[in-house]
């Protein structure tokens, strides 16, 4: 008797699931993405996004449970919509089939510039399960990169010549080059430097008057990104004073040069002018005595 009931038990289990085998089989929700805003999102900014669930229809879904996923590259403010739960068959007598269901989002900043995955989960009926699928949201990555070099240092002028190159795909504005205090350089005067606007694959010059080291050196490169964001890079550039040694030399002599030129002219107009007044004394003199 109690094996009889076991079985009873058993075949009633199996009964329910097949039950709603049958139910899944007569139900078919369909979801897509249908818009995001802006397009392409911005990295650190907000974006809604619309999602259109299809099939709500037929009442053999029974309950159906949607939500947003939360996870990298994005993020849903508490106090906003995480999840829908609609009951099928209730569209019938607004002639519509679907479900429109928004969501508002904060795009994470470490976002990757182009598409980013991102997840929705839903289950209907007597599913226990959920079903989940993957949607593009594309995102335009802002920030901007850099390669920095000493492009030549003036051991005479103590002038220091940074070249900045712009490799990102981003234009940027109001770029300011910072050299932060440190021990491997000394700043005279001004420690920014702002060199204005950089397209992308577009290089400037910023220069210093400074007394650099051999080693590494620190940089800010502070800029407004084409939302107006003001970010900071840290860049470090590296430099050898050797590789300015025969520009010093030269530097000396042409200004050794220069300097000894300028005292053959300045000795050559003076001896003019001796031996201009010369004469016209001589021939003041001459005048003299005939009188």
């Amino acid at each position: 008797m109690k094996k009889f009931g076991v079985l009873l038990g058993a075949v009633f289990v199996l009964s329910l699931f097949s039950m709603a085998g049958v139910l899944a089989e007569g139900c078919d929700v369909q979801v897509s993405m249908i818009n995001q805003d802006p397009y392409p999102a911005i990295q650190g900014e907000e974006a809604k996004i619309v999602f259109q669930v299809d099939g709500l229809t037929n009442t053999e879904c029974g309950t159906v449970e949607f939500e947003l996923i939360e996870k990298y590259p994005i993020t849903i403010d508490p106090s906003q919509v995480h999840k829908y739960t609609i009951e099928s068959g209730t569209f019938k007598k607004d002639f519509q089939s679907f479900f429109l269901a928004p969501f508002k989002v904060r795009v994470s900043e470490d976002a990757l510039d182009g598409d980013n995955t991102i997840e929705v989960r839903y289950r209907y009926g007597a599913n226990l399960g959920w079903e989940t699928k993957q949607f593009d949201l594309n995102i335009k990555d802002t920030r901007a990169d850099f390669e920095v070099y000493v492009k030549e240092y003036d051991s005479m002028t103590r002038t220091l010549t940074l070249e900045i190159l712009n490799i990102a795909d981003s234009d940027i504005e109001a770029l300011a080059v910072q050299i932060p205090k440190q021990e491997n350089v000394v700043i005279k005067g001004a420690n920014v430097n702002i060199v204005g606007d950089l397209d992308s694959n577009e290089y400037t010059t910023a220069d210093f008057e400074a007394i650099p080291q051999a080693g590494e050196i620190k940089l800010n490169l502070i800029y407004s990104d084409s939302i107006n964001e003001r970010r900071v890079v840290e860049e470090v550039i590296v430099y050898e004073p050797d590789y300015f040694e025969g520009l010093l030399k030269d530097q000396k002599e042409s200004s050794s040069g220069k300097y000894i030129l300028w005292v053959v002219i300045a000795g050559l107009v003076g001896y003019y002018f001796y031996r201009r007044n010369k004469k016209k004394k001589a021939l003041a003199a001459k005048l003299k005595a005939r009188k």
